[in-house]
């Protein structure tokens, strides 16, 4: 078969010494290794069908990957092929009147944000690693980011796609139509599937008007219970420009500041919790800041918050920017972490901290919570730093104990085991314990009337 594969997209393009692609049997943070017979690189939609024939027919496994930047496993081969789509990286056309643009499933996401930038437009999408996944895995994992409060998830965001089917078979449903009421959406069964029940090759994806200004703030508060209050009052004062409402503890915030460099403090005093707003739109910055500035001058008067620095320039709100954003990266140096991505109705998201910080410090005295994230929308990475008098081994023996405590209290409340990072491998057993039968069910039932071999990405999801 491997020489089948060689004829069908030239031999540079399968690779079957492991020494070089071992970076791509490796989960991302290093947590699993997986094992595979060669990596194959095919170069447009018809050898990737091609490819997925010849592998069909040889009851071969096929494992997708794009930039492997993901955090649940799911793109960790467990035997068979690696088809990674990096050299399906093109930009197929841009449409700036219909507001769309038709991408590979291998282009990097920051150079699709750049596409969009140079017609003076916005594509949303926004993630710590946007300058190496690719735009396939954020469809197939349907990510979130950033900015999903104002535009949605990566499924908001898409109009059409193509797919390739595990039997080499091509879905061409690559339109950008904002109205189509022709049957089934089948581009749903494929946006947040991990590869599980085709390859997603190319999308027509959804372009936005690029905001002319943003205004960026910091702001302190005693707790969740505070920040709740602030976002339903920026939520109503501030309407549509509100695009980012992030909440981060002080022992995030001060992990930071420790070990980022270049961030500082911007507050001369320490508090218990921060929320970094941005509003953004296109009606002047002068408009942009009165909006803000009236919002929290009536947040502190409801002693909503208790203290505030407002970006005065595009550096200073860069720089609150990288508060949050080196946040993940900042816990490293402090020891072993056990993280959780959790959803909740924005109304329980305070209730969650609360009930799940108890729960956590109850099971091990001296943890170290740090809940932060994108409170508005109901999505927090719960993450749990170990006690500083105990080992890391010893910490992440209690992995197992730790995300049943956190997944209990996140299912009492109505909501999500996996906000954004997906299912693949790590998060199977939750499946299994949470979700409603029926739904299960069902799934079950369309991964076998398209893979009955189970050769796609075989492991992952179910």
């Amino acid at each position: 078969m491997l020489d089948a594969l060689r004829g069908a997209i030239g031999p540079a393009h399968v690779v079957t010494d492991t020494k070089d692609f071992d970076a791509r049997l490796i989960e991302d943070r290093g947590l699993r290794r997986g094992t595979a017979l060669a990596l194959i690189r095919p170069g447009s939609t018809e050898e990737v069908a091609a490819c997925m024939r010849l592998c069909h027919a040889a009851e071969v496994p096929v494992t997708p990957q794009g930039g492997n930047t993901g955090l649940a496993g799911g793109g960790v081969p467990d035997g068979g092929i690696i088809l990674t789509t990096d050299r399906l990286n093109r930009i197929r056309g841009v449409d700036p009147t219909n507001a769309t643009m038709t991408v590979e499933a291998g282009c990097i996401l920051a150079n699709i944000q750049a596409a969009a930038d140079e017609v003076d437009a916005l594509f949303p999408l926004s993630l710590a690693s946007e300058g190496s996944c690719q735009i396939g895995g954020n469809l197939s994992t349907n990510a979130g980011g950033t900015a999903v409060l104002r535009y949605g998830n990566t499924r908001d965001l898409v109009l059409g796609i193509e797919a390739v089917l595990p039997d080499g078979r091509v879905l061409n449903d690559l339109n950008g139509l904002r109205k189509n009421n022709t049957g089934f959406d089948l581009k749903h069964l494929f946006i947040g599937a991990e590869g599980t029940l085709g390859i997603i090759t190319a999308a027509v994806i959804k372009l936005f008007p690029k905001p002319t200004a943003r205004a960026t703030a910091l702001v302190a508060c005693t707790g969740p219970e505070p920040a709740l209050a602030l976002y339903a009052r920026m939520r109503g004062q501030t309407a549509d420009t509100l695009s980012t409402f992030e909440y981060i503890d002080r022992l995030g915030l001060q992990m930071v500041i420790d070990h980022a460099p270049g961030c500082s403090d911007p507050m001369a005093e320490a508090h218990p919790a921060y929320c970094l707003i941005e509003l953004t739109g296109n009606g002047g910055q002068t408009d942009l800041d009165a909006r803000l500035e009236a919002a929290l001058e009536a947040a502190f008067e409801a002693e909503e918050i208790i203290d505030a620095v407002i970006g005065a320039s595009e550096a200073q709100k860069d720089a609150l920017w990288a508060l949050r954003e080196n946040l993940s990266e900042a816990q490293k140096p402090e020891g072993a972490s056990i993280k959780h991505d959790v959803s909740v109705p924005v109304s329980r998201v305070a209730d969650f901290i609360r009930e799940a910080t108890q729960a956590c410090m109850d099971h091990m005295p001296g943890l170290r919570p740090c809940p932060f994230g994108h409170f508005g929308d109901g999505n927090l990475h719960f993450n749990l730093s170990r006690p500083v008098d105990i080992a890391d081994a010893a910490f992440l023996a209690e992995y197992g104990a730790f995300n049943r405590i956190v997944h209990d209290i996140v299912h009492q409340m109505g909501g999500s085991f996996s906000a954004e990072h997906g299912i693949g491998t790590f998060k199977r057993a939750e499946l299994r314990r949470y979700k409603d039968p029926v739904a299960l069910e069902l799934m079950e039932q369309i991964k076998a009337a398209l893979d009955p071999g189970h050769l796609m990405n075989p492991g992952k999801v179910l």
